[in-house]
């Protein structure tokens, strides 16, 4: 498979994990992904398609460049964090003394349908002459 066929692939699958997790703040963010950790773990990992797309992007292209281990690492602490809040949520814990509520705007929402594939191109050197 050709490297833009990739690309879209990873950008459509940002598009949506962006958004099925789609809120006006984090807070929301957090409720929706804790509907989803509530009603089943293993949904919870599958919805987060972009870790996975990423390991396998990896593999299929053997390519353990920093940059392509480093979207791996961010996209893995991302759902460690998300997981440790959903438990600290599950124990009845209140959000506001475990983080601030943030708001989301349109930039904050889609932000990494650009920087993943964006990166995933670079790890590639796809922009080199």
């Amino acid at each position: 498979m050709d490297i833009i066929s990739l690309f879209f692939i990873f950008v459509a699958i940002e598009l949506f994990e962006s958004n099925w997790q789609k809120s006006e703040t984090l807070y929301g963010l957090l409720s929706n992904n804790y509907s989803i950790y509530r009603t089943n773990i293993l949904l919870f990992f599958l919805l987060n398609a972009s870790f996975i797309y990423a390991i396998f992007l990896t593999i299929y292209l053997q390519n353990n460049s920093f940059l392509l281990l480093s979207i791996v690492g961010i996209k893995f602490l991302d759902i460690a964090f998300k997981i440790n809040i959903m438990t600290k949520m599950s124990n009845d814990i209140p959000l506001e003394e475990v983080m601030p509520n943030i708001p989301m705007n349109f930039f904050f929402r889609y932000m990494n349908v650009i920087i993943y594939p964006i990166t995933f191109l670079i790890a590639l050197d796809y922009f080199s002459i």
